[in-house]
């Protein structure tokens, strides 16, 4: 449309440092947000439709502005995304217009680096702006979840989009999960923060996720909990799925104790002994990612393990930042040696949360913090 104004959001991807598969149990985890991004422009659009296109992504998405469609049955399948916000917002009394979006992303697909929640993130504030509804950052994350849901079927935590909200520059996030406090912590200076992605794309809707959330909850109601959180290892103790989400929550807090004090010797082995829990206990790993966790630790890493879900994606790793690019060259070597895959390496850094493109102040006014 000639003339029309252009408005642009932002919302990036995150890594997890270590709490997985506790947000869903009420826990703690200790992500931040990284500098890779999902951006959605809008402009008015017509006929009481959105209409959305993906520079990264196959097709065009033509949907109803009133949220009718089905968003598990859309064409292409990015788009269930699209109609998932339209509804999630619809619940929340927000009356999206026709408009048109265009989407951008450079958060890697399938690499537990939380894409999708990135894009959820960015079309709940696009379409909750284009309909003149104001929410704060929560409620933003609540209802990009919503959205996620609606798309997916993947009954997911509220981590990733919490995390893509209140990201801060130069920090990691505990997040309390149960009360969404969410405290900023700054990552060492001496530290650098690796990402690589194993070659094993990561599919949730396909994986045994929604199992695993189930079995935590079905272990709560065992030991009449609302959730796992407050579960001590003594009644878990013969339980391996519940065990793992107990303690790693003790992991989050001991890694988040760590990185306050600057007690960065610490911080290896409860990214080592994360791993190994996610692995043995809670069954989420795969030979690869095994592999590339050896990998980068015979390169000389000070600590890794796999990030996100699990079944498949990426590896999380710290270094020193002078050994940073050293480390990353001998982790795709080893993981080459190993396994014949190529892992594809790369070092992020903290950024702030979503928000117009024209606006990435610091921390949010809505963050809450609490020592854990």
């Amino acid at each position: 449309m000639a003339g029309a104004t252009t408005r642009a959001w932002r919302a990036p991807g995150r890594v997890n440092l270590i709490g997985d598969h506790t947000d869903y149990a009420e826990g703690f985890c200790l992500p931040m947000a990284i500098d890779r991004e999902c951006v959605v422009a809008t402009t008015p659009g017509t006929h009481h439709t959105v209409r959305a296109r993906s520079h990264e992504l196959e097709g065009q998405v033509v949907c109803r502005a009133d949220g009718g469609d089905d968003p598990r049955s859309i064409e292409p399948r990015w788009g269930g995304f699209v109609v998932g916000a339209i509804q999630a917002l619809a619940e929340r009394r927000a009356a999206v217009p026709a408009v048109d979006l265009t989407v951008s992303s450079s958060v890697p697909v399938g690499s537990g680096l939380s894409s999708s929640s990135a894009l959820s993130v960015g079309l709940v504030f696009a379409l909750a702006d284009a309909a003149g509804l104001d929410l704060d950052r929560d409620e933003i994350a609540r209802t990009a979840l919503d959205a996620e849901v609606r798309a997916t079927g993947v009954p997911g935590g509220l981590m990733d989009q919490l995390t893509a909200v209140h990201g801060v520059a130069g920090h990691a996030l505990l997040i309390d999960c149960r009360d969404l406090v969410v405290e900023p912590i700054p990552l060492p200076e001496v530290i650098r923060v690796l990402v690589a992605h194993s070659g094993v794309p990561r599919t949730l809707a396909g994986s045994a996720y929604a199992e695993r959330r189930a079995a935590t909850e079905r272990a709560a109601a065992r030991l009449g909990l609302g959730s796992l959180r407050d579960a001590t290892l003594e009644q878990v103790h013969d339980d391996r799925r519940a065990r793992h989400v107990v303690s790693e929550n003790a992991r989050v807090v001991d890694f988040a104790r760590a990185m306050r004090t600057g007690d960065v010797t610490a911080l290896g082995p409860l990214l080592l002994a994360s791993h190994a829990s996610l692995r043995d206990d809670f069954d989420v790993s795969t030979p690869e990612l095994d592999a590339l966790v050896d990998a980068f630790m015979d390169a000389g890493a000070t600590g890794a393990r796999l990030t996100g879900a699990g079944f498949g994606g990426c590896v999380v790793a710290l270094s020193t930042r002078d050994d940073a690019d050293a480390v990353m060259l001998r982790a795709v070597d080893g993981y080459r040696t190993r396994t014949g895959r190529e892992a594809a390496p790369f070092a992020v850094e903290a950024v702030d949360g979503a928000g117009p493109t024209s606006s990435r102040g610091g921390r949010p006014s809505s963050s809450r913090t609490r020592r854990a």
